[in-house]
């Protein structure tokens, strides 16, 4: 039986999944790729990361106003990252805010996992929609993004279904 996370994967990567489920080996696996989750503890940090990723790969878009992680009650059903564009009016002047959130169970996962949320997220300052373009610039930022989506989803997974979010 194949997740719902995985329903556009090919077979192979589904039977992967479903046996690492079955055998309850997903914080293994984890720990075995990634031994250490990455040291970004704070807004500050989080900002800092997001921001510096912004500067490498998006120079003409504007900063980011905030990036903070967010508790989430669920963080697989509320969403694991927001992005926000607020545009406020003050007379003739107009302020733009770029805003970024991530589930703050990511304080706790290894930095790919990460850095594929955050380069999910600072895409869609430029593309809206989840398109070939959007997926185009993910590749970008992160050559290995297609991979990391999917070790993305497994963290999801694992925090599901073991109810693990102190990785490792």
């Amino acid at each position: 039986m194949s997740h719902p996370y995985f329903l556009n994967y090919s077979e192979q990567v589904q039977t992967q999944v479903t046996q690492l489920i079955e055998s309850k080996r997903l914080s293994a696996f984890f720990k075995s790729r990634y031994p250490e989750p990455h040291q970004i503890k704070s807004d500050k940090l989080l900002y800092e990361y997001v921001e510096g990723l912004r500067q490498q790969y998006l120079k003409n878009t504007p900063r980011v106003s905030q990036a903070k992680f967010k508790k989430r009650n669920n963080m697989v059903l509320n969403a694991l990252g927001t992005h926000t564009f607020k545009t406020t009016r003050h007379g003739q002047k107009q302020k733009t805010s770029h805003q970024i959130h991530i589930a703050a169970q990511l304080k706790h996962a290894p930095e790919a996992v990460l850095r594929a949320l955050v380069v999910h997220e600072l895409a869609h300052f430029k593309e809206k929609d989840h398109n070939k373009a959007f997926y185009k610039l993910c590749q970008h930022m992160e050559p290995h993004y297609h991979q990391l989506e999917l070790e993305l989803r497994l963290f999801m997974l694992m925090c599901e279904t073991e109810g693990n979010t102190n990785y490792p």
